[in-house]
């Protein structure tokens, strides 16, 4: 299987997690970040970076994009085209808002779905809709694997 093949499959496996802020374990309770390093420590081992207590607006009252800049910091940019499957997706919830929504790519087009932490949801997969896809402000790649 391939890296992306892992990183989908390791992000089905928390569908039905409900959502908790600031947790990251499947089946018990996750965001969105935390869906991410969750796949990250399946799919790649421990966690690059250890992650400091973050509030539900994030940064919007500073205006700092700090999951962006965590995504450059330890994500690779994914290629020009349509979102692939196990692309990581970068979402501003609103104009002029910092990016602080995260989802992982689980199918490409010509239907695309990513799966998400979603509050009053839980860990979903959706449709990549219009709605959704113009709000992509990043995509993101797994580096390659150790």
């Amino acid at each position: 299987m391939s890296i992306e093949d892992d990183i989908v499959a390791a992000a089905r496996g928390w569908i039905g997690t409900p959502y908790r802020h600031q947790a990251s374990r499947a089946g018990v309770g996750s965001d969105c970040l935390g869906l991410v390093r969750g796949v990250w420590r399946e799919v790649m081992g421990c966690e690059p970076e250890a992650v400091p207590a973050y509030s539900n607006d994030w940064s919007e009252p500073q205006g700092i994009e700090t999951l962006w800049a965590a995504g450059r910091r330890n994500l690779q940019p994914a290629a020009p085209g349509a979102p692939g499957p196990g692309e990581v997706i970068l979402f501003r919830m609103r104009e002029g808002a910092v990016a602080k929504h995260l989802g992982i790519v689980s199918a490409g087009a010509p239907q695309p779905r990513f799966i998400h932490a979603y509050s009053g949801h839980g860990v979903v997969e959706s449709a990549l809709t219009r709605p959704w896809a113009r709000r992509i402000v990043a995509r993101f790649t797994f580096p390659d694997r150790p």
